[in-house]
């Protein structure tokens, strides 16, 4: 199989602009051996996929740059600066005496291109139990993890795709030379929306949200449905989805 082309959007940062693919490959796994991501990532590469998504709290960055490294070795890329990599400052270092030290070491594994929000580890099977989504993606011939990776991408959005499995690399790149219809679209907003997590652990008298209501400006039953795909990242094709990630840029 030929390499897909993926498309890119252009972001401004103080060194410049940068494109940056709006598919990416995750590299979060509990226990994961170091030569499996590594396999992962070369064959990812040969499909085509040029944009990595890693964070210290992962233990990925020093296995992500190994496996770079081991690609330019191989003739895969010809350099670095072919890859667009993404890692995240985790939270208990996000102290002004911590943060340079944490990305100096992020930088000492060669993986770090840009900073964005650490998104929970969340785990459903509404999308796959979806009977919209399954409807879509049987008139489409696609699976239900093309057709939500598709939504993403026309609702202007970028996505992270993570499986360590060869076909499902494949066919989570295989979403650019088709496209759902306004019809599917128009279905796909309708389907119900709801907060899974309300994050009840952040309100306390003594903080500074003393209730749910605080801490989502009113919108506690309110849930976007790109925040709904992102949902399902533990289920069945170990799909995540991220928002636009337009962050911090350190070249």
């Amino acid at each position: 199989m030929a390499a897909t082309q993926i498309p890119v959007v252009v972001l401004e940062s103080s060194n410049g602009r940068r494109a940056m693919p709006v598919l990416g490959f995750g590299t979060a796994s509990n226990n994961l051996e170091p030569e499996v991501l590594i396999e992962a990532v070369l064959e990812a590469i040969k499909l085509g996929y040029r944009h990595f998504d890693t964070a210290s709290i992962y233990g990925s960055e020093q296995t992500l740059g190994e496996a770079v490294a081991k690609a330019i070795s191989l003739g895969l890329i010809a350099s670095r600066d072919e890859l667009f990599i993404t890692s995240k400052l985790w939270c208990n270092d996000a102290h002004p005496d911590l943060v340079i030290p944490a990305l100096k070491k992020s930088l000492h594994c060669d993986s770090l291109l840009s900073i964005g929000w650490q998104w929970d580890k969340l785990g459903s099977s509404h999308v796959m139990e979806s009977k919209v989504l399954q409807e879509i993606a049987e008139a489409r011939g696609k699976t239900i993890a093309q057709v939500c990776i598709r939504w993403v991408y026309q609702a202007g959005a970028t996505v992270t795709v993570k499986s360590y499995n060869k076909e499902r690399l494949k066919l989570n790149v295989q979403v650019f030379d088709w496209e759902l219809t306004e019809e599917d679209l128009d279905k796909i907003s309708q389907i119900p929306q709801h907060r899974m997590m309300q994050r009840e652990e952040f309100v306390s008298a003594n903080g500074p949200y003393k209730s749910l209501e605080e801490l989502w400006d009113g919108e506690i039953l309110v849930l976007h449905y790109l925040n709904y795909v992102r949902l399902w990242c533990l289920c069945k094709y170990n799909l995540t989805s991220r928002a636009c990630l337009f962050s911090l840029l350190l070249f």
